[in-house]
């Protein structure tokens, strides 16, 4: 059998977590881990010794000419994962690119096309679609138990978690905890309900605290090093969308709160619940009643990860349909451009 040729242009933190998931592929004898890339040599270096990767560089362009890739992970920061999307498209990879999509739905549209062009996969980085909690509520929202799903709220805050560096430079980031976070609870939200189109949104931010309001404190905090910290603190919105859904958002990096919240609500005309402790409220025989739904009922990380990983694999080889197309990811770009013009305007924004 073939073995899919896999690379990853970028060896921070979250290519842990990608490189996991293809050495699991790989101990199947599905995929050969072939190259890896970054610009930050002594970074790279120590990737590729870690995991035995037998080809490295430092320019993508360079890595794609040479190594005929079947697919590729994009795990570089926000602001370079239009070119580098695209560097991979050209070279006939299909790419996983990690959210968010782009520094905005302008750069989202150009992946979008590009891969199109190119007749491959783009899949986004929605690694909550592949949680364990979203399989189980999918499942009773296809099967009718909550009926029209009209209002959502959905929730990331953070207590003091600026993860410093990049993060905080606008830059790098296209933002703060909207674009960070955010993004995690805003797709999911929608993945649920059907991705239904988005009309508008209304948001405010917030930057009155600042990364370094608690330096004795254990938290997030990084150094800033060559990064100025420039983005919001907390970013709070409403989003209509065309089915008549209404979700209200929160995400933070810094709050006066007691501890770090992450939630999604959801409010149907038969039933509600939260993702989070997975208790469905409904009625039956005039009554209200709660129940737990069968099976398992968490978010884990390293598996979600893992599934995102085989799931890319899957559909790459046409085994399998994608879970979370390109075409969300620009959406979810509409929806954050339309969040941030509304905060800096102040009125509510048209989404097309």
């Amino acid at each position: 059998m073939k073995k899919t040729r896999v690379g990853i242009i970028g060896c921070g933190g979250i290519s842990h977590f990608h490189m996991n998931g293809y050495k699991a592929l790989e101990a199947e004898g599905r995929v050969e881990i072939v190259a890896c890339c970054d610009i930050d040599e002594k970074k790279l270096d120590k990737y590729a010794e870690q995991y035995n990767i037998p080809h490295k560089y430092t320019d993508a362009a360079e890595m794609m000419k040479n190594e005929q890739l079947d697919c590729v992970s994009v795990c570089v920061w926000n602001s370079a994962h239009k070119d580098c999307t695209i560097t991979a498209l050209r070279g006939g990879a299909n790419v996983l690119c990690e959210k968010p999509m782009a520094l905005n739905a302008q750069e989202a549209q150009e992946m979008y096309d590009e891969a199109k062009k190119a007749g491959k996969l783009l899949q986004l980085g929605f690694v909550r679609r592949f949680g364990e909690d979203a399989d189980t509520v999918k499942r009773l929202v296809d099967d009718g138990t909550f009926g029209d799903i009209y209002y959502a709220k959905a929730t990331y805050l953070r207590q003091n978690g600026c993860p410093g560096g990049w993060f905080g430079d606008k830059k790098f980031s296209g933002g703060g905890p909207l674009i960070d976070l955010g993004v995690h609870v805003i797709d999911l939200t929608r993945y649920l309900a059907g991705c239904p189109k988005p009309v508008s949104a209304f948001g405010v931010t917030y930057d009155n605290l600042g990364m370094h309001r608690a330096e004795s404190e254990m938290g997030w905090h990084v150094e800033e090093g060559d990064h100025p910290y420039n983005v919001e603190d907390l970013c709070a919105a409403m989003i209509r969308f065309d089915n008549g859904l209404t979700l209200s958002i929160e995400a933070s990096f810094n709050l006066n709160i007691e501890g770090d919240v992450g939630d999604v609500q959801l409010f149907g005309t038969k039933a509600g619940t939260s993702v989070g402790n997975m208790r469905v409220l409904t009625t039956k025989d005039g009554k209200f009643i709660t129940f737990t739904p069968e099976g398992e009922h968490s978010f884990r990380f390293g598996p979600a990860f893992e599934g995102e990983i085989r799931g890319f694999v899957d559909a790459s080889e046409g085994k399998a349909p994608c879970k979370a197309p390109a075409e969300d990811g620009v959406w979810l770009m509409k929806i954050i451009d339309a969040i941030y013009e509304s905060a800096k305007t102040g009125k509510s924004v048209e989404i097309k």
